[in-house]
Parts: C-alpha cells; sequence; structure tokens
C-alpha cells in the first residue's frame, strides 16, 4: 500500500479506511458486536464508539474557523512527519503505556443500541470528517497549523489526518483478534 502524502491521497486513503472498518462490521453478528470480551478488552461496539469519539474531535479542528485553530494549537514548530514517522510516533507511545483515557474510553454499551444504529452513526461521523477536511483545507494549509493529541502531543493538521487513517485501521484489526 502507498503512504498518502498529497491532501487527495489522504482522503483516498482516509475514505478506504473508514469503509474497510464497515465492510467488517457488516459481517459481524449483532451479539458478537456487544459481546464484552472475558480478558477485560473492549466490544467491538466500544472500539467503534471510541473511533466515532475520536473522528467526531478530529472533525472539529477541521471545521473550526483557522483563527481558531491557530489560537488554541498554535502554529508548527516542524515541518510535518511523514505518515510513517506518524505511525510509529503513535507504536511507540503505546509500547510506552499510552492508552486511551477521559471522554475517550467507551462506556459499555448495551445491544439494545442496536448495530445499525451505531454503523449509521460511525458513516455519519466519517462522512462529516472527509467533508470538512475535502473543503475547509489545502495541501499546503495542513502543514501550517497544529492541534494538540492527547498522546501525541502537538500534531499538524496534516498529521491528524495521518492518526485518524492509522487509528481506524489499528482498531479494525484489534477487532479481528475478538
Amino acid at each position: 500500500m502507498n503512504k498518502p502524502n498529497t491532501l487527495e491521497e489522504i482522503l483516498e486513503d482516509s475514505s478506504q479506511a473508514f469503509s474497510e472498518l464497515a465492510e467488517h462490521l457488516k459481517q459481524i453478528t449483532e451479539e458478537h458486536f456487544f459481546q464484552i470480551p472475558a480478558n477485560g478488552k473492549w466490544s467491538i461496539a466500544q472500539h467503534l464508539q471510541h473511533l466515532i469519539i475520536a473522528t467526531r474531535t478530529a472533525t472539529a479542528a477541521y471545521i473550526l474557523p483557522k483563527f481558531l485553530v491557530r489560537l488554541i494549537g498554535g502554529k508548527p514548530n516542524r515541518p510535518s512527519r511523514s505518515y510513517d514517522e506518524l505511525v510509529q510516533k503513535y507504536l511507540n507511545k503505546l509500547q510506552q503505556g499510552g492508552r486511551a483515557g477521559g471522554r475517550y474510553i467507551p462506556k459499555p454499551i448495551p445491544s439494545s443500541t442496536g448495530k445499525l444504529m451505531m454503523m449509521a452513526q460511525w458513516q455519519k461521523v466519517t462522512g462529516n470528517y472527509m467533508k470538512a477536511v475535502r473543503q475547509n483545507w489545502t495541501d499546503k494549509k495542513l502543514d501550517h497549523y497544529a492541534v494538540r493529541h492527547p498522546l501525541l502531543g502537538k500534531i499538524t493538521l496534516r498529521e491528524l489526518c495521518y492518526f485518524n487513517i492509522y487509528h481506524t485501521r489499528h482498531h479494525n484489526k484489534n477487532i479481528n483478534h475478538l
């Protein structure tokens, strides 16, 4: 797989990662979707809820007026990392014990919520994300604005795009092991 670089490649890879997860989830039974593993790990529904929360939060960075993004995140003090560099930084943080915290930890989700309802929510959140990035940002501007990530610290908006791609695939892979 080629690593995304341009805005168009980022959008294409984001769409592919989001679709891969949705297609994978369609194959999972409702019962298995909400089943809580005995080892204290998240259910598949909780993985999806975590991704919904994270993607919705990331979308805010692409929707806010640029002057607010600058005010909140400041200017980057370095060039954007490549996709591979960003992924390696994230994996290093996980190896050092980094985990989701606070509002990013999904609460137990009752099966009455319904898998289809959660998947519709995923479609809506990812659609909003794609629209926000596509309509509001240029390739160049992604490197000139920064945000604070709870695990990675200050990252550029390009790096946040990379993170969203990898993060979705990371959780999709984790779901495979449940």
